[in-house]
This record gives C-alpha cells, structure tokens and sequence, in this order.
C-alpha cells in the first residue's frame, strides 16, 4: 500500500526547461568551439533542430537535453572532477570532416 502524500504537494517536482544555450559554456569547454548553432537529429523521432532549440533541464547532477518534439533524452552533460563527459547516445550529431 503507497503511503499517502500530504495535502497540497505534488508527486512531482515541476522543473523549467532552459533552451540549448544554456550549456553553450560547457559545449564550448567540451568541443573546443560553439556548438549551439549544428543542428543534430534525434534518433527517437527523427527529428533534426539545432541544439540551442533542445530543452535543457539543468537541476540534476547531470544536465540533461530533451528533443522538443518527442521529449525523450537526447543527451546528458555531467561535469565531474573538472571535467566534462557528454552522452550523446540519442543525439547524433554531423560527422566533422
């Protein structure tokens, strides 16, 4: 049996979604140059947006970026004894070359 939830809290914390330039520092600090501009596609749905377009949550331990269209995860930023892993397993972005 779940425990019940006192009156007037939700189950779930609402959290605002920044755009994509709030880690423009961290893409930077991470690719060696601006990033927020390269459109990418997510192999969720298809989609293919810049990433100053993908939702940002930023209050984790990691930052993760949402595709605005189908809303799953496109990628997790995480910074850790300074420095910085990214994960892009559902964003891919263009091949350099």
């Amino acid at each position: 049996m779940d425990a019940p939830r006192p009156a007037g809290r939700p189950s779930v914390i609402a959290m605002e979604a920044l755009d994509g330039n709030a880690i423009a520092g961290s893409l930077f600090e991470y690719f060696g140059s601006e990033m927020t501009s390269v459109r990418g596609h997510c192999r969720h749905c298809g989609t293919f947006a810049p990433i100053a377009e993908l939702a940002v949550y930023a209050r984790a331990p990691g930052t993760v970026a949402r595709c605005r269209t189908c809303g799953d995860v496109a990628f997790v930023l995480v910074k850790a004894r300074g420095s910085i892993e990214l994960h892009p397993e559902a964003f891919q972005l263009p091949q350099a070359g």
